[in-house]
């Protein structure tokens, strides 16, 4: 507890708390405007978690899991080179998972806090009764999806710097988006920038029952996304132990960078 006390002040003069909480309430109002433009139908709630969950699956969760990284460990760096980071008395584990911990709570925050600020938008602006626990495990789904991404950018940002974990989340927004199209089909649970936007889209195949469309039953639906599910979740968590194991043992010796920036 006191490493995440101490990780959280020491983003208290960085953008990181910005980006945190001002992002996602600008994107659901940015959302919630767009659709009080459009006619208001039983496919609107559709539209609404499509349109949410896509952009930020494919945009905003790449590029923040290269931009927060990359700012906590270059702060690190500016502090003497990383000398106060690696000369702490505590365990080498303790920091290196401490730092992952906070990065996963500030995603998970940031991403809850965009799908409450989308459904009380909607219920307040559009009049539309979202369905709100299939927001809530798309939200769930997403974050599972962006912890191998926290844990790779983490190892990225200390070996390589901010700039590297940057361009690749930047670079990740073109897989993300290309595994969200019938391209990712096939691939898609083996391509880590795809796993936030196809979970947490694979609980949008609930909504298609209150519709009322003539569609599959809704225990197929279930075994449908149960199945699409533990196909992206075995990946993910192989993929996640290796990094965040990987991580642990490659910084127990690592002894920092030369500042170059």
């Amino acid at each position: 507890m006191k490493i995440l006390l101490s990780e959280w002040m020491k983003t208290k003069r960085t953008p990181v708390r910005w980006i945190t909480f001002l992002t996602p309430v600008i994107f659901a109002a940015l959302i919630v405007w767009y659709f009080s433009f459009r006619t208001i139908t039983a496919d609107t709630q559709i539209s609404i978690f499509e349109a949410f969950f896509e952009v930020w699956a494919t945009m905003v969760i790449p590029v923040g899991a290269g931009l927060i990284p990359g700012i906590m460990i270059h702060q690190e760096e500016l502090a003497g080179c990383f000398n106060g980071f690696l000369g702490s008395k505590l365990p080498r584990r303790d920091l290196y998972v401490g730092k992952f911990i906070m990065l996963a709570l500030l995603a998970s925050v940031s991403t809850l806090l965009g799908v409450l600020a989308l459904i009380i938008g909607s219920s307040l602006f559009l009049r539309i009764s979202v369905s709100w626990s299939i927001f809530l495990r798309a939200a769930i789904m997403a974050m599972i999806g962006t912890l191998p991404l926290l844990a790779f950018h983490l190892w990225i940002s200390l070996a390589w710097g901010m700039g590297a974990s940057i361009g690749i989340g930047s670079g990740g927004i073109l897989i993300a988006a290309l595994m969200a199209t019938s391209l990712g089909d096939q691939i898609w649970p083996f391509v880590p920038w795809a796993w936030p936007v196809r979970l947490s889209l694979l609980t949008g195949a609930e909504l298609l029952d209150l519709t009322g469309m003539n569609l599959p039953s809704s225990v197929m639906v279930s075994d449908y996304i149960t199945s699409q599910a533990v196909k992206g979740f075995i990946p993910a968590a192989v993929l996640f132990a290796v990094l965040l194991s990987g991580g642990l043992i490659w910084f127990q010796k690592w002894e920092g960078r030369k500042l170059t920036d």
